[in-house]
């Protein structure tokens, strides 16, 4: 492409104000060389016409904003509807849960690979429904004489026999690591890493059906069969791969990569396409619920038939037995009464509105006043901390603090009940940390990735993913820790995340650790005052009684204890856990309620516009692409109604990679004098400023006010511009300016 003029109106780089007049080496590369990462045109990158003016309505009503993303969540209940009713959608689901009993019988493995939000998926499959199902047959002492009748038809590793893994390895659940997901050879090396072979059952899933790290996983398992150029029977090794993904066919064959998977009848597809998400390209919602749900209910299923009396059943445990255990008393439950479950599930999150709405404002309100939030939880502890997690390359806020930090920066934090970070990471994961080992991965990135650039970035990347990350990080609600982030604060927010009666019963303790937490915030001795609001407390109560009931039993035992109602919010997401052995209606309504909540706190914010994801952090190929998409599709209605030249994706392109090298750039000046000064940060004050900028959010004021003033303006002057008066604000003048012009 040119680097002088870029589209037919003659508006070129030196107008823009990019470095040198020209585009950057790797943005023409982009441009060029990149097209098969250009993903605009995927369902699940369009804007939902339900959530369109999103963030104007949640600024006024937030109840009503949270009610149109939860509105979304009903194409996942359509979807899983048409599974239903469709043999052949149908039979692939019941050949994942035939996979999964296999593997129990024949004592393999089990093996989920995600990127992104489908990598901790596959954490949450590991670490929240596999280990704590086995461990509780195998420890509690009640389960005694089910575990006798159990342990001899499983391997000796039963716990273990799940593996979960993500691009990256756990480093990744904390924030990405730039340049792995764009490599098909890092899928191949962390199934060679884990142990994974053939004849283990193979789960890869993607919520666009592109994500390069996770077709390389599916096609090097593939590959395992296939050794040495020896046949494969189809029909084998699709029973025990499967690749699960959320665009249509005729979107994903153009793309070389996604054509090699949809093509080859050896693995098995599963398409559960529901349609745009409720924030556009945001797949950590509609996409990863309807994946997760899916699996798990498959899952779900196998065991039920795994140890439930009947043909299929080696262990034969009673119909009493099995209530014991978690599961339905009188009869299986089936496949479809399973993925039925979901319509009730988002029922019960859509019928908290009015309180979600409540800890949306408490929470923004929170963040816009310099304070910050404390997030605890137990048994729901994976699916809070991904939401947390997400939050940071989704709407572009610090990743979570290290252990060395001298003060709070992100937002937010996660705490659990364990003594020490270690234990803490036992218990989040149920096993300990686990990194990527560079002996195995450097040699193979140096000499294997073709792309200088994704080689560069790959390699940088690296140093990243070590067992070591593991002390970064301290999420344990010890004294040391407590300590160490200065405690809890006036005006700050705490959150505390209870998952069925057993863990609602630890606030009556007084010594537990849930209500040693709760009185950090709302006790005798809790912060008073401050200059926006009190210190206050949510608590999110994922009850297998009704609404109402849970409700009023939390007020009348926190009243009892004498603690302020006037600063606690009380949110009920109803679910039975009687015949859910591995509480996947709970984890799920939590995921949803989360996922709408985070979003709804953010579009408050401003860091939300209309529906748009105009804070994504544009960290690997795609979100580079998605982020250039946006822009462009921000700016073009703005230029045409002011009658300015039109730009084109090739100018937008170099714009964005010119911002992405000014924020790094201010970024490393900041964090250099934030070093070589003790005061360069209030402690105890959530921090702003450029590292949080999005260069979204920042090309579109480049744009638009280097073209309406008809020179350049400097990525400087247009960064102040957006920090003194938001994107939002921003457009609403220029479109007010423009129209008196015409």
């Amino acid at each position: 492409m040119s680097g002088i003029e870029l589209q037919a109106d003659g508006v070129g780089c030196a107008a823009l104000g990019v470095a040198s007049g020209v585009p950057s080496a790797e943005s023409i590369d982009y441009v060029d060389n990149k097209k098969q990462f250009q993903l605009h045109s995927m369902l699940t990158e369009q804007r939902h016409p339900r959530t369109a003016r999103m963030s104007q309505t949640i600024a006024v009503d937030a109840a009503a904003g949270l009610r149109q993303i939860l509105s979304v969540d009903e194409d996942i209940v359509a979807k899983l509807q048409s599974i239903v009713a469709d043999g052949a959608q149908l039979a692939k689901v019941r050949s994942l849960q035939a996979a999964f009993l296999r593997a129990l019988r024949e004592k393999r493995k089990v093996y989920f690979y995600g990127c992104g939000a489908t990598g901790r998926l596959a954490k949450l499959m590991e670490s929240t429904f596999w280990r704590p199902f086995w461990a509780r047959l195998a420890k509690d002492e009640g389960m005694a004489d089910i575990w006798a009748q159990v342990a001899p038809h499983v391997s000796a590793s039963v716990v273990d026999d799940c593996i979960g893994e993500m691009t990256g390895g756990d480093r990744a659940l904390i924030s990405s690591l730039e340049g792995f997901e764009d490599l098909q050879l890092i899928g191949r090396l962390q199934l060679q890493d884990r142990g994974v072979q053939k004849g283990d059952v193979v789960v890869a899933v993607t919520e666009g059906g592109e994500t390069s790290s996770v077709i390389g996983t599916v096609l090097a398992a593939l590959g395992q069969w296939r050794d040495g150029g020896a046949a494969s029977d189809d029909a084998v090794t699709s029973s025990h791969l499967f690749f699960v993904y959320n665009n249509p066919d005729d979107l994903l064959m153009p793309f070389v990569r996604s054509a090699s998977v949809l093509q080859e009848p050896g693995i098995t597809k599963i398409n559960l396409a529901t349609g745009p998400q409720a924030i556009t390209g945001s797949t950590r919602m509609q996409a990863t619920s309807s994946e997760t749900f899916i699996i798990a209910a498959a899952l779900h299923a196998a065991l039920d038939q795994f140890l439930r009396a009947g043909a299929d059943s080696p262990v034969g445990l009673t119909p009493e037995q099995m209530h014991r255990v978690g599961f339905a008393q009188d009869k299986a439950t089936s496949l479809e009464s399973k993925l039925s479950e979901y319509a009730a599930v988002l029922e019960s999150v859509t019928g908290a509105s009015a309180e979600l709405g409540q800890w949306a404002e408490w929470e923004a309100n929170t963040y816009s006043h310099g304070r910050f939030a404390t997030y605890f939880a137990q048994a729901g502890l994976m699916t809070v901390f991904i939401d947390n997690t997400e939050r940071s390359p989704t709407f572009r806020l610090f990743a979570l603090d290290t252990t060395d930090m001298a003060a709070r920066r992100c937002w937010l934090q996660v705490w659990t009940a364990a003594a020490t970070a270690e234990q803490a990471w036992r218990d989040f994961l149920g096993r300990p940390f686990r990194g990527l080992a560079k002996e195995l991965y450097d040699e193979p990135f140096r000499t294997q990735i073709e792309d200088q650039y994704l080689r560069a970035t790959a390699l940088r990347s690296l140093p990243q993913a070590g067992d070591e990350q593991a002390q970064l990080y301290d999420f344990s609600f010890s004294d040391i820790n407590v300590a160490r982030r200065g405690g809890i604060r006036g005006g700050d927010l705490g959150v505390l995340v209870l998952v069925g009666h057993a863990e609602a019963a630890l606030l009556e303790d007084v010594r537990s650790a849930p209500s040693r937490y709760v009185r950090q915030f709302v006790g005798a001795d809790a912060p008073q005052g401050y200059t926006h609001a009190p210190t206050r407390l949510v608590i999110v109560f994922a009850s297998e009684s009704d609404r109402q009931t849970s409700q009023e039993r939390m007020r009348v035992l926190l009243e009892k204890q004498g603690l302020d109602s006037s600063r606690i919010c009380v949110v009920v997401v109803s679910n039975a856990v009687s015949d859910d052995a591995l509480g996947i209606r709970a984890q799920t309504a939590l995921k949803v309620a989360l996922n709408a909540l985070s979003t709804g706190v953010m579009a408050r914010l401003g860091k939300v516009l209309g529906n748009s994801m105009v804070n994504v952090s544009p960290s690997n190929l795609k979100l580079i692409g998605r982020a250039t998409a946006l822009i462009l599709n921000h700016v073009t209605p703005a230029l045409q109604k002011a009658a300015l030249p039109q730009v084109s994706y090739a100018l937008v392109n170099a714009v964005l990679y010119d911002s992405i090298d000014f924020l790094r750039a201010e970024a490393a000046a900041k964090a250099e004098a934030a070093a070589s000064s003790s005061s360069a940060a209030p402690a105890g004050s959530a921090a702003t400023g450029s590292q949080q900028s999005a260069e979204v959010a920042l090309c579109i004021v480049r744009i638009l006010r280097s073209l309406e003033a008809g020179q350049a303006v400097s990525a400087a002057d247009a960064l102040a511009t957006l920090n003194s008066k938001g994107l939002g604000p921003f457009l609403e003048e220029f479109d007010a300016r423009n129209a008196k012009k015409q």
